[in-house]
Parts: structure tokens; C-alpha cells; sequence
């Protein structure tokens, strides 16, 4: 029987609602805060959740008119329930609740994480699911809060393999970006810089490359840009050196990314890769990952670019799936898990 449900994401600095039905998306809005933020140079969690709560009905109400159906043919709600930032978090998942609780539904918490890890399972236009189709794989989850290499062994039977020890790969885009002065987020703007620019005109370290582990680490990295532009003030006037170094960091950061990704899914002998996060819309890194795994005679599967960065979509669409399953797991006596790590 199709279900009906709300999905609401607000645990960072995006404002999004969707309605899906049957596994597919009806209707889908999101109310980015970038330009707020970026005058701090980073989310700042107080003016987060004011917006949230300034976006959220006007947004719900635009997901509602795109899909065309009423609250009151809403057969369940969904809602982020962690982890991120406490504030904003807040926002969604109360709002959630109390829909659920208006209009007698069910509610179900979902984790951000794992949202994200069985995006690349949807596709087309509308987006539809696919896990169906899921193959045993290894999954890189890789944002501006988030570096995660996963062991997906069939639908919501998965272990994290490593995580990142400080800095996010996103994190480190936009922590040198701002060190170069470039606005925030940072990380589009490398990636479009480095296109022009010369990946092996300036050496960085791979941190954590040659470790037989899977875990990350990107501060060093950050570190290493610094003192490089401590040594070498004059860089950043020379639009040509700029887009080197912009190439030369992105290579860096995308190299290991993706040989520690295709190394795990070998060792553990999987036959599919598969990327999300906001991260995944880096053009070198979609090049690398599908140079690499064709290499390796990998199948990959990269999220659809609209599932990359915070939405509602691919909650609703992980709701939607876990109630097929069985009945909502949520309650609207819960609350947040700001820390939930994904297990």
C-alpha cells in the first residue's frame, strides 16, 4: 500500500521538506542560509535556528503545492533526528512531531548519516528508489562536518570502517579556502579554480594515505597550506599561482579520498562504490572515483547531485523505505541525538 509521508531536514544551515509516495519523490524545497553565513566565514548555530524557524512552514508549505496534496492526506512524518547542530536540529524534529501529533500519523526519526549513505540509491526524474537494486559495497560519506568510509552488507545491515580524527574533508575545502581568502563555502569555488589550475605544481601531505586503516585526517593538510602561505606572502597576488594552489590542495585531498575508498572495497572484496555528501559534487573527485573503480573493475554509483548537499528527499525517501519494513519506530516522546554516531 503507498505511503504518503512528510519528510523535514534541518541539521545544519539547509531548510528542507519533501513528500514522498511509494518511493518516489512528489515534491522537494530547500531555503539555503549560504549567504547568511557567510559574512562569519561558518554556520553559526544561533542564526541557524532562527531561520530554520523563519523557513520551515513557507518551505513545507512549497513542497506541499509541488507535490499537490493537502497535510491531511499525509499517512506519516518523518524528521532528522541527528546528528547536527542541536539548535537547528531542534527546529525539524519538534516540528515533525507535532504534525505527527495533529494529525494522529506516525513519526520516525532518521539519522543524517545513514540518509545519506543509501542516497546514491535513488535516481531518475522524479527520483525514485532503487534499493532494490543495493549490492554489498563500500559507501564514502563525505561533507563539510563528515568523512565516513562504510561497509554496506545488504539494506540497513551496515559498519563504519573508519571516520575522519579532526578535520572533514569539506572542512579542510573550506578552512584553506578561507586561509587563501576566499569566501564561504570555500569548496565550490577551489573546485572551480583548480579546474584551470596545475594539480602537481605545488606538494602537499596525503595524511593517513599509506596507514592500513580507514580512518581520515585532513588538519595536517590545513596546516601545511597555512605555513605555505606564511613562506610564500606573495602567492595569493598571482591569479595563475592561486588556481595551482587551489589544484594542488583539491588533489591532495581528493587522492586520498579515493585510494582509501578503493582500497577498502578490495580488501573486503565488494563489487560496488558508492559516494554522497556534499562533498561528491566536487568534479575531481566524481573523475577520480570513477577512474579509479573502472580500474579496479568496480561498479559505481554517485548520489544524485540533489541528494548531495542537507535535504529532505533522501530522509523522506530512507523513511519511506524503513516503514515498508515494518511500523514507525518513533516516537513524539523522543528527542534529539545531536552525537548519533552511526553504527
Amino acid at each position: 500500500m503507498p505511503v504518503l509521508l512528510l519528510a523535514l531536514e534541518t541539521s545544519c544551515d539547509e531548510t528542507s521538506a519533501a513528500l514522498i509516495r511509494d518511493g518516489v519523490v512528489l515534491g522537494a524545497r530547500i531555503a539555503s542560509q549560504i549567504q547568511l553565513h557567510a559574512e562569519y566565514g561558518g554556520v553559526v548555530p544561533e542564526l541557524a535556528a532562527r531561520e530554520h524557524l523563519r523557513n520551515l512552514l513557507p518551505t513545507t508549505q512549497g513542497a506541499l503545492r509541488t507535490a499537490g496534496v493537502s497535510p491531511h492526506e499525509l499517512d506519516a512524518v518523518a524528521a532528522t533526528r541527528g546528528p547536527g547542530l542541536p539548535t537547528a536540529l531542534l527546529v525539524g524534529f519538534r516540528a515533525g512531531q507535532a504534525i505527527a501529533f495533529a494529525l494522529r500519523k506516525p513519526f520516525i526519526g532518521i539519522h543524517h548519516h545513514e540518509a545519506h549513505l543509501y542516497s546514491p540509491w535513488a535516481a531518475g526524474h522524479p527520483l525514485r528508489a532503487q534499493l532494490d537494486q543495493l549490492e554489498p559495497n563500500v559507501s564514502l560519506i563525505v561533507s563539510g562536518g563528515h568523512t565516513l568510509l562504510v561497509h554496506v552488507e545488504s539494506e540497513f545491515r551496515h559498519r563504519v570502517l573508519g571516520g575522519t580524527i579532526d578535520d572533514a574533508a569539506g572542512e579542510c575545502f573550506d578552512k584553506t579556502g578561507k586561509l587563501m581568502g576566499l569566501p564561504y563555502p570555500a569548496g565550490p569555488i577551489i573546485d572551480r579554480l583548480a579546474a584551470q589550475g596545475d594539480p602537481l605544481a605545488f606538494k602537499f601531505p596525503r595524511p593517513l594515505l599509506h596507514d592500513h586503516h580507514d580512518d581520515f585526517s585532513f588538519s595536517g593538510l590545513k596546516t601545511s597550506v597555512r605555513y605555505f602561505l606564511r613562506d610564500h606572502p606573495d602567492l595569493l597576488k598571482n591569479e595563475s599561482a592561486v588556481r595551482d594552489l587551489c589544484a594542488s590542495v583539491q588533489n591532495a585531498i581528493v587522492e586520498v579520498l579515493v585510494k582509501k575508498t578503493v582500497r577498502a572495497a578490495r580488501r573486503l572484496r565488494v563489487r560496488w562504490v558508492t559516494a554522497s555528501g556534499g562533498v561528491t559534487c566536487n568534479q575531481q573527485l566524481r573523475r577520480e572515483l570513477a577512474r579509479a573503480c573502472a580500474e579496479h573493475q568496480l561498479q559505481l554509483r554517485l548520489a544524485d547531485k540533489s541528494l548531495c548537499t542537507d535535504n529532505a528527499a533522501m530522509v523522506g525517501l530512507l523513511a519511506a523505505r524503513k516503514l515498508q519494513h515494518g511500523p514507525a519506530s518513533g516516537t513524539l516522546e523522543e528527542d534529539i541525538l545531536p552525537g548519533w554516531p552511526l553504527s
